[in-house]
């Protein structure tokens, strides 16, 4: 019999392989990694060029060498260029050169890559992406900090030797990885300048959670452009500005976060059908198209638990759960990757940010609800135990079923941790009522009576009734 092949090496890729090897101790399972880097928590990367991540292996989950302990055939190095779903094969580059290998079924997990804005300048020295590993340590290596030795392409160790060389650098967009790194680079003493599009940063969590976190970032330093659009990155061979109708800010090097792509290009060659958002369609067992091809992770769409179509979220634990029951299934226990409400948390600064569901009125109405929302303010503990902080949460709900839809959070403690009750009533199908009712902890050091979650439910409830 051949074997289980998997084309990536990352989450979703090595959880299914480590779960179908788990469970088909006997069943051979090869996966091709075009990278030299598996398994490794990219969530973690601006913690990392932060200094809060020491070094940069200690973000690797499993190692390669522990891989193969477990009987995985994990070959670093070799791309997968082609797949023949006919003859049941995939066609490899390899270092020594190429090669046809063939499979009984084949898991797609290419996962994503960095966008980069249709801007000119990206290619200048000290205009970055932040979506691997190797990544990570180039923009250290530039900020001339403690960093592995990065080949520039050249031979050579990119980097400057101090690094109050880099006093002033773009943060193009203001989504997670953005927000994010703008914190990072803060941390060593560099201005930062944070361009966004659009009237807000973080658009997934909605105007009113956005807010605060803009003004907590300026309290911290960071400089806000708004509703500005970079029309060009300046520079002869290194970027020496961001440029703006508004004009030129002078910086010293540049972060692109303008969001990511699935790597689909693979899959669709071959044939395989991709779905309404440009990631693989797959169906409840992440299944394609194609018989005998599974894919997950960052490349494949998942069903949102709300709208109960498509859609595409490319977070950490839907590419490990997704990667695991498809491990599962192909070692013969059919098992439902599960679906998404598009849960997130980050961290700005001091503020603890979250969203769960639809939050956008907007798209809400696009998906077919009559949405409602609210936005209450309330404290983190009792009122009167020592370290209450306010809560900011926005809810929305359907006026025609009271079924929420979503919400937001934002504060200083306690909520990256309270979105997992609303992603749990989003999950069940709860109504604002329903939510309003439920039996939540209750000590004073951690909550006042009425929980902040409990508490936006009961006026999302009274709102939707009138």
């Amino acid at each position: 019999m051949d074997p289980i092949v998997i084309v990536g090496g990352d989450a979703a890729g090595m959880s299914a392989a480590s779960k179908f090897k788990r469970e088909a101790p006997d069943r051979d399972v090869v996966v091709f990694e075009r990278g030299e880097w598996v398994s490794y928590g990219a969530c973690g990367l601006p913690y990392y060029v932060k200094g809060d991540v020491e070094e940069l292996d200690d973000l690797v989950s499993l190692s390669a060498a522990e891989f193969e302990e477990r009987g995985i055939d994990l070959r670093t190095g070799h791309e997968v260029v082609a797949i023949d779903t006919d003859e049941r094969t995939v066609r490899v580059v390899g270092p020594d050169g190429e090669f046809t290998q063939s499979y009984e079924d084949l898991l797609v997990a290419t996962g994503a890559r960095a966008l980069e804005p249709p801007v000119a300048g990206t290619d200048l020295d000290g205009v970055f992406t932040l979506h691997d590993m190797d990544a990570a340590a180039r923009i250290r290596a530039y900020l001339g900090l403690d960093a592995p030795p990065v080949d520039d392409g050249a031979g050579e160790s990119a980097g400057f030797d101090d690094v109050s060389e880099v006093d002033a650098v773009a943060v193009v967009g203001g989504g997670y990885v953005g927000v994010e790194m703008a914190e990072a680079f803060a941390e060593h003493g560099i201005t930062v300048h944070l361009f966004e599009m659009l009237p807000h940063t973080l658009r997934p969590f909605g105007a009113e959670a956005a807010a605060v976190v803009e003004e907590h970032l300026e309290d911290e330093g960071v400089r806000l452009h708004l509703n500005t659009a970079v029309e060009e990155l300046a520079g002869t061979e290194s970027v020496t500005a961001v440029v703006t109708e508004d004009g030129e800010v002078p910086v010293d090097a540049a972060l692109l976060g303008a969001g990511v792509a699935p790597n689909a290009e693979l899959a669709e060659r071959a044939g395989i059908e991709l779905g309404p958002t440009g990631a693989v369609a797959t169906d409840e067992f992440g299944r394609t198209s194609a018989d005998h091809v599974y894919a997950a992770g960052d490349v494949a769409e998942a069903r949102n638990v709300v709208t109960d179509e498509p859609d595409y979220v490319p977070l950490a634990l839907t590419a490990n759960r997704a990667g695991r029951a498809i491990g599962a299934t192909l070692a013969g226990e059919p098992t439902r990757t599960g679906g998404i409400a598009g849960t997130a948390a980050l961290k700005a600064f001091d503020l603890e940010v979250a969203r769960t569901g639809l939050v956008d009125e907007d798209a809400a109405r696009e998906a077919g609800f009559d949405p409602v929302s609210v936005t209450v303010t309330t404290g983190s503990r009792a009122h009167y135990y020592p370290g209450s902080r306010e809560i900011q949460i926005t809810a929305v709900g359907d006026a025609e079923s009271g079924r929420l839809l979503g919400a937001s959070m934002v504060g200083r403690e306690g909520v990256a941790k309270r979105i997992d009750t609303v992603a749990t009533a989003l999950h069940a199908g709860f109504t604002a009522e329903d939510v309003s009712m439920l039996d939540l902890s209750y000590a004073p050091p951690f909550s006042p009576v009425w929980d902040p979650v409990l508490t936006a439910a009961k006026v999302l409830d009274g709102k939707l009734a009138d």
